[in-house]
């Protein structure tokens, strides 16, 4: 069994996280699929897009309690095991948000902890209604503190804390107000609604995809001069591709924009 399988349709990657008596979990496996993924799609000139579901009753439970435990079996008391491991899922992370095409994560079930990070990662999200989101690991005595930094960089930080200090549960319509996610769907249309996002943006330029996606998250980190100061060298770069002197032509003569990739 393939843990996280891949087939491309019209620019798009569709990935499956595939564990499901797992729920999906983010173990050692899982996270060297994602990586492997993450590295061949950061060259793939023929994907503008990315779509991250999972198999089974759950999207992702996040990380795979049974292997932590057993990593507390080492003579340092698994200190060096968990220092790997969220290092490994930090890269992971922060591997998806480098990508040069969107990722739009398609949830239902559950989305726990590591899981629940995994979506506040993606560049966007469509989610079925009746999933659950969580950052629930102070139930069990471990404060979410990784899934931490991705959710308090989509949604207001006192319902952030909230969620992190008393480990409940959000609905998806909720996420959706909170903006965790885009879009919360009946689950009969979940798949439909995220691949005709998915196409819409797979529909532009590859180029022009990578730069404003790095764009994007660079002048966050920013104060609002150096953004603009930024995002103006941005848009210079950007004038000057071929793709844009072929859109801006298009537009101007009324036809449709055909981009090479």
């Amino acid at each position: 069994m393939t843990i996280l399988e891949r087939h491309d349709t019209n620019g798009v990657a569709h990935l499956r996280m595939n564990a499901p008596d797992r729920l999906n979990a983010l173990s050692d496996e899982m996270l060297a699929a994602l990586s492997s993924q993450i590295d061949a799609l950061s060259q793939d000139r023929s994907v503008r897009a990315v779509v991250l579901s999972g198999e089974g009753k759950a999207f992702c439970a996040g990380h795979d309690l049974k292997e932590m435990t057993a990593g507390r079996q080492a003579e340092d008391g698994g200190r060096a095991y968990f220092k790997d491991l969220f290092d490994r899922c930090s890269r992971v992370m922060m591997g998806l948000q480098a990508l040069p095409q969107p990722v739009i994560a398609q949830v239902h079930g559950i989305a726990t902890a590591a899981g629940c990070q995994l979506v506040a990662t993606c560049d966007m999200a469509v989610a079925a209604h009746g999933t659950r989101f969580g950052v629930n690991g102070v139930n069990i005595g471990l404060f979410c503190s990784t899934p931490m930094v991705a959710l308090s960089r989509n949604i207001p930080r006192k319902h952030a804390l909230e969620m992190l200090t008393t480990g409940a549960f959000i609905d998806a319509e909720k996420a959706e107000r909170l903006g965790l996610i885009n879009y919360a769907v009946p689950g009969e249309t979940l798949e439909a609604t995220t691949a005709q996002l998915a196409e819409a943006v797979a529909s532009k330029a590859g180029k022009v995809l990578k730069i404003g996606k790095a764009a994007f998250y660079g002048q966050a980190q920013m104060r609002v001069e150096d953004a603009y100061a930024y995002a103006g060298e941005v848009m210079v770069e950007n004038m000057l591709f071929s793709e844009t002197e072929a859109g801006i032509d298009a537009f101007l003569n009324k036809r449709t924009p055909k981009w090479d990739q």
